[in-house]
């Protein structure tokens, strides 16, 4: 490709399967851990990112030498970074207590990022991208469970007979699990077939581990006067 406007068939052909590699690797990732954008999305952005960058650079090949016409071959190229935030936007959730997805969006931009840079012929950094994305997303993930603090505050809602339940019992029973109870909230039931009212119970609790909520849920529903756990 001694001319720099012109492609020919067989380079293209290479950079947009070369794309659906990359890209398909960290979406196959992501897809594993049952992310919101998995494989083929992840695989579709880095290939429409890499057309949209071979289109910038040659598509308009014809023009180039013609009076008044200034060449910009990345104008394209800019327009696809402004626009995955719409779709990276879309994997971001809000759930009350906690943000989600913001891996996956960041994920998804880059992948466009190394669609961007195969379109553009830069293959080598490109591959080595997709590793360093791979070792972040991978590695990094490992790092985080196993010596970062993850401590996660969960929602636990009890119905309890409040004649027979104890307060106290339930607060040992969380520093026992080294969980800390950060808002408690009273709600009167009134019940008309029985003679005792039942009151339902709103605990914020912070607990060392996420999977430490079922196995706690499951200790409280044993305590006397209990009659239903939820968490959330």
């Amino acid at each position: 490709m001694s001319d720099p406007w012109v492609i020919d068939e067989w380079h293209l052909m290479v950079r947009l399967l070369l794309s659906v590699v990359l890209g398909g690797l960290i979406g196959y990732e992501r897809e594993r851990k049952n992310h919101a954008a998995g494989l083929r999305t992840h695989t579709l952005v880095c290939l429409g990112s890499c057309l949209i960058m071979v289109l910038s650079i040659y598509g308009f090949n014809e023009f180039v030498g013609q009076p008044n016409v200034n060449r910009d071959p990345a104008r394209l190229a800019a327009q696809a970074i402004t626009g995955i935030g719409f779709l990276g936007a879309g994997t971001i959730m809000f759930t009350g207590k906690s943000i989600t997805g913001l891996t996956t969006a960041a994920s998804l931009w880059v992948v466009m990022a190394i669609g961007l840079a195969v379109g553009a012929g830069f293959y080598f950094p490109a591959a080595v991208s997709v590793l360093l994305a791979l070792l972040v997303l991978w590695g990094l993930n490992i790092v985080e469970k196993r010596y970062v603090n993850n401590a996660k505050e969960q929602l636990f809602t009890l119905t309890v007979d409040e004649n027979r339940i104890s307060t106290d019992r339930i607060d040992r029973l969380f520093r026992e699990q080294d969980a800390k109870l950060v808002r408690i909230q009273f709600d009167e039931l009134s019940d008309g077939a029985r003679d005792d009212s039942r009151v339902r119970l709103r605990l914020d609790v912070r607990l060392p581990k996420p999977e430490y909520a079922l196995p706690l849920a499951e200790q409280l529903r044993k305590l006397e006067g209990v009659a239903s756990v939820s968490v959330e």
